[in-house]
């Protein structure tokens, strides 16, 4: 089935090479494998080409070459092969240092490097009581639930994800998770008090994203609790683990992370532009 080029780009001919070197580690793969089941490994109208090196007719590394970049099991030279200009690097932490050492010269520099960001996982019930009040989010409440999601994506990634389009690709991606049952918050009066998303699904796993706590309510447990709810719920009917990244020096976030029963299973580090 694989040629014995260094590095091809994939197709849908090559997609049990593809799962098995997936399923290696699916807790660390769920972005990647969640994409491909969605789009393909083609891509399609979608953009995205996913690279492969091969090594004596097997595959043994990947890029996901997107919006953003992600490399599976891969070292300099396969993730070489899958460059070009994306949003974001993420990736082992080996991988993405090594590669953006050698395209800083031509890529310029980053507007933010996260180096070391623990790949936190759970998949039992939560060690803490889980709030009673973080449910899934209704459609009616979308409106309430953006301005939340563009609030702690500003937070996070340093500028607005709303900007260029007016915010309706944005808010298109929000709205998916909210059809698909995959937005959880505690809203109270209007006003969103906690909230996460479940970004990545695969059969094995599924991955949280964009965990906020309001402002003016931080410090108060919301987001132990919280978590320990969207955990609880993603376990009984979503995924069988639960899993995560989080800035190392986002020491409260850990902390409730912890409290919950995350443990780390790896680190990632990315890139932003």
């Amino acid at each position: 089935m694989l040629r014995t080029s260094a590095v091809r780009i994939l197709g849908e001919r090559d997609r049990e090479a593809v799962r098995e070197l997936l399923d290696t580690d699916p807790v660390g793969n769920v972005f990647v494998a969640s994409r491909l089941m969605a789009t393909g490994i083609s891509g399609g109208a979608s953009g995205t080409e996913v690279w492969g090196h091969v090594e004596r007719g097997r595959l043994t590394a990947l890029c996901y070459s997107g919006a953003n970049l992600v490399p599976v099991n891969a070292g300099p030279a396969a993730v070489r092969g899958g460059a070009r200009r994306c949003s974001s690097i993420v990736g082992p932490v080996d991988a993405v240092s090594d590669f953006w050492q050698q395209v800083t010269p031509a890529w310029g520099p980053a507007r933010v490097i996260r180096a070391s960001q623990p790949v936190l996982e759970i998949s039992g019930a939560s060690a803490v009581p889980a709030d009673p009040l973080v449910r899934r989010v209704r459609l009616s409440e979308l409106n309430t639930l953006v301005p939340a999601c563009v609030a702690m994506f500003t937070e996070e990634v340093g500028v607005p994800p709303d900007s260029g389009d007016g915010g309706a690709l944005y808010r298109a991606r929000v709205e998916e998770l909210v059809r698909t049952g995959r937005a959880f918050a505690r809203i109270e009066n209007g006003r969103v008090v906690f909230k996460a998303e479940i970004g990545a699904v695969t059969q094995h796993a599924c991955q949280v994203q964009g965990v906020w706590v309001h402002p003016e309510l931080r410090g108060q447990g919301h987001s132990t609790a919280g978590m320990a709810a969207v955990v609880n719920h993603a376990l009984a009917e979503i995924a069988p683990r639960v899993t995560l990244y989080v800035n190392d020096f986002n020491t409260p976030a850990r902390a409730a992370y912890q409290r919950v029963g995350f443990r780390q299973v790896g680190e990632v580090m990315s890139v932003l532009f």
